[in-house]
C-alpha cells in the first residue's frame, strides 16, 4: 500500500523530487568529504576567484609577502625568486590591507567544476590513434585515468605491462606503466635497454600534468606513421611513466576542492589538519622543521652563518595545516614509499644504482609539475654548490628547451630548482639525482605564466602534451649520444 501511495503522488511533485535529490546527494557527499557514489549529470557548479601576481621591488619584500600570506593562511600558488621576484595567491574572498598595498596585477579565476557522472566506456575514447582521439580532449577523473591504463595494456600486450606500486593512504591502489619492446638498436654501448621515468603530479591540483603523462605514454605507443609518435624512443630505452602518484589528492580535487595541495594522509590523532606535502617528504635532506619557502638569494653569506649557529634553537616541527608539511618523518607518505620502493627496484640506489631491473638503469627522469614554463635541474635544497654534472644536465636543458619552443612557441626558463624557486629539502629532484644515482634528473614545470595557474583550459591539453613529447624526445636522444648510442 505504501508503494502505491508514492506511485500516485502528482507530477509536480515527482519534478521537484528529480531536480532536488541530485543536489542533496552530491551536498551530503562532499559534507562527508568522500565519494561513496557518482551521480548522473547534473549542471556545473563554477569556481571562481582571483589570482594576485604581487611584485615587491625587493626580496626582503617578498619574504614580507609570504609572511602576511602565511600568517593568513592564504593559498600561494607559486613563488618566483628570480630576476622578477614574485608571488602568486589565490583567493575568492577579501585580502589583508597590508598585503594589498603591495604591487600587483588581477587576473579572474574561472573554472567550471566538473560533473559527477558515471565513467565513460573506453571504447568511446577511440585509443587505437593518437591524432583522432578524443580522449585528450578533457582533463579525466582518477578512474578515467585507471582505465587508460588499463586500456592501453589491452591494445599493446606486448609492449604494456601495468605497474602496482602499492596503496595509498586512503587505500587506493597506485598504477603505472612500463612501456618496452622487445627490439633493440644493436649499436655499440646499446648493449641493454635504458630506463626513463615520467612521473606525474605529486601535488593534486596539477591537473595538466598529469594529462601529459598520459598524452605521452599513448605517444610512445602510437604508430610511428602518426604525427607527434614517440614510438622510435622504445628502440632504446624502457619508459616508466606513473601518471597520478597521488591519486588521493587528485580525487579530492574532483570532488571537494580544486586547489587541494597535498595528499589526504591523517598525520596524528588530534591533528587539525590533513596531509603531507608529498615534494618535501622524500629522504634526501629531508627537515621536519622545513615551514616554508627558503629565499636563497635574500641573504647573505654572514648570515646564511648566523641561521646554520642558531639551527639548534629553531627546531619546532612545521604546521602540519601548512601546504609544505614534510611529515614527521621522511617517507611517511605511503605514496612517497611506494614510488622511491620502484625506482630502487628498477635502478638500485647508492653503489647499486643503474643496476636495478636486469637492464641499463634508469639514466634520466622528469618530474611533471605545473605552472611556470619552467625547467629545473638539481638542487633544490642548496644554492651555493653547484652539482658535479651540472654542466652536462644543463647543457641537454637548454636543447630541450629550445626544442619544445619549436612546437608552438612556448618559451620555458631554465636553471637550478632552488634559484628558478626558492630552497626546499625533501624533494624529489635531490632524492634522484643523489641517492639514486640517476643524472639526467629534471622538473618540468609546464604551462602557462600565471594566464590561467593551475585551471588550465582543457583545449590546452594536446599543445602541452606535443611540446613535451617534443622535450622527452630531445633529451632522451641526449642521453643516448653521451652513451655512445646514436639516435
Amino acid at each position: 500500500m505504501g508503494s502505491k501511495r508514492y506511485l500516485d503522488l502528482p507530477p509536480s511533485i515527482w519534478n521537484l523530487l528529480l531536480w532536488t535529490l541530485p543536489f542533496l546527494l552530491s551536498h551530503n557527499v562532499a559534507a562527508h568529504d568522500q565519494q561513496a557514489f557518482r551521480i548522473g549529470p547534473h549542471p556545473h557548479p563554477q569556481v571562481d576567484g582571483v589570482l594576485r601576481r604581487f611584485t615587491p621591488d625587493s626580496l626582503d619584500g617578498l619574504e614580507s609577502v609570504l609572511d602576511i600570506a602565511q600568517s593568513h593562511d592564504l593559498d600561494i600558488w607559486q613563488i618566483g625568486s628570480d630576476a622578477v621576484p614574485h608571488v602568486d595567491i589565490y583567493s575568492n574572498s577579501p585580502l589583508p590591507s597590508s598585503l594589498l598595498s603591495t604591487p600587483h596585477s588581477i587576473r579572474n579565476i574561472s573554472t567550471h567544476a566538473p560533473s559527477r557522472e558515471l565513467k565513460r566506456d573506453s571504447e568511446d575514447w577511440d585509443l587505437t590513434s593518437l591524432e583522432n582521439t578524443t580522449f585528450h580532449a578533457e582533463f579525466h577523473r582518477q578512474p578515467d585515468v585507471d582505465a587508460f591504463i588499463f586500456e592501453m595494456a589491452r591494445l599493446h600486450p606486448e609492449s604494456v605491462s601495468v605497474l602496482r606500486l602499492g596503496h595509498s593512504a586512503e587505500e587506493r591502489e597506485m598504477l603505472g606503466m612500463k612501456i618496452s619492446t622487445s627490439t633493440l638498436t644493436l649499436t655499440p654501448g646499446a648493449k641493454e635497454k635504458l630506463g626513463f621515468v615520467v612521473l606525474g603530479p605529486q601535488h593534486a591540483r596539477e591537473w595538466v600534468a598529469t594529462s601529459t603523462a598520459l598524452y605521452l605514454a599513448h605517444a610512445l605507443l602510437s604508430n610511428s606513421s602518426e604525427a607527434n609518435s614517440l614510438s622510435s624512443l622504445l628502440d632504446v630505452y624502457d619508459f616508466h611513466i606513473i601518471p597520478s602518484p597521488n591519486p588521493d589528492g587528485y580525487v579530492h580535487t574532483w570532488d571537494v576542492d580544486r586547489f587541494w595541495y597535498k595528499n589526504r594522509q591523517i598525520v596524528g590523532p588530534n591533528a587539525k589538519c590533513i596531509g603531507i606535502d608529498m615534494n618535501r617528504n622524500w629522504g634526501s635532506h629531508w627537515k621536519p622543521h622545513a615551514k616554508g619557502p627558503l629565499l636563497w638569494t635574500s641573504a647573505s653569506s654572514d648570515e646564511l652563518k648566523k641561521n646554520k649557529k642558531n639551527k639548534k634553537k629553531n627546531k619546532t616541527p612545521a604546521d602540519p595545516c601548512s601546504h609544505w608539511y614534510p611529515g614527521h618523518r621522511a617517507f611517511e607518505a605511503p605514496e612517497v614509499n611506494n614510488l622511491a620502493n620502484y625506482i630502487t627496484k628498477v635502478n638500485g640506489i647508492g653503489r647499486g644504482a643503474g643496476k636495478g631491473g636486469g637492464g641499463g638503469g634508469v639514466v634520466a627522469m622528469v618530474d611533471l609539475r605545473s605552472y611556470g614554463q619552467m625547467l629545473a635541474t638539481p638542487y633544490s635544497y642548496k644554492c651555493d654548490h653547484l652539482p658535479k654534472d651540472n654542466e652536462d644536465q644543463m647543457e641537454a636543458l637548454l636543447g630541450a628547451a629550445q626544442a619544445a619552443r619549436s612546437v608552438h612557441g612556448t618559451s620555458f626558463t631554465t636553471g637550478r630548482l632552488c634559484e628558478l624557486l626558492y630552497r626546499a629539502p625533501g624533494n624529489i629532484l635531490d632524492y634522484v639525482y643523489q641517492t639514486a644515482g640517476i643524472k639526467y634528473a629534471y622538473a618540468a614545470f609546464l604551462r602557462d605564466t600565471g594566464t590561467y595557474g593551475f585551471a588550465i583550459p582543457p583545449e590546452w591539453i594536446r599543445p602541452v602534451g606535443e611540446e613535451t613529447g617534443v622535450l622527452v624526445d630531445y633529451l632522451a636522444r641526449f642521453v643516448a649520444r653521451q652513451r655512445g648510442i646514436p639516435m
